[in-house]
């Protein structure tokens, strides 16, 4: 039986990250593209909503149908073309526009992209219900969730450059000549 990972933040409010905001508010305004929404996100916390499924149920002492067993579920977004999406969301007001029973696990913008592609979904769709969607899907989505497996350097014209510190050297502000 899969287990509900610990939380990334134990104190964590649900709420969107201010910068996460923000790119999407300037994407939304046209002020800022997808490269911006992309760099906000790429350290930012996600919360990917699970919601519960009835898988038995009963009739009660009262003659009521009640839930006997139930399972918890990630839901996918389908759309009219057969393509599933994966759902994120910036925060929990976001989450509850779309389905107030959903309940959030956090998960980094890699983790969301790297289950995406495990589970053969085409995008992962943040914020589906407003107030900014944006969709990850094709080659960015592939190449964010390599780098979170790890395998970047299976993806065919992804080039990638590890920025290290250099190390310090001896300075000199000005030179003596004899």
């Amino acid at each position: 039986m899969p287990s509900i990972p610990r939380p990334l933040d134990p104190n964590d409010d649900g709420g969107a990250a201010p910068a996460v905001a923000a790119a999407l508010a300037a994407y939304q305004e046209g002020t800022a593209g997808p490269a911006e929404v992309l760099n906000a996100l790429g350290g930012a916390r996600l919360l990917v909503p699970v919601v519960a499924l009835l898988t038995e149920s009963e009739v009660g002492e009262h003659g009521l149908r009640q839930e006997k067993e139930s399972e918890m579920a990630l839901p996918k977004l389908v759309g009219q073309d057969g393509r599933q999406a994966v759902l994120a969301f910036t925060g929990t007001q976001a989450m509850t526009r779309w389905r107030p029973d959903a309940r959030p696990i956090q998960a980094t913008t890699l983790q969301v992209c790297q289950a995406a592609v495990q589970e053969r979904a085409a995008a992962v769709v943040v914020d589906v219900a407003g107030p900014v969607q944006f969709v990850i899907e094709g080659e960015v989505l592939a190449a964010l969730a390599a780098v979170e497996s790890g395998t970047v350097s299976e993806l065919a014209g992804v080039t990638v450059a590890k920025v290290e510190e250099a190390p310090p050297r001896k300075r000199r502000w000005f030179s003596r000549k004899r």
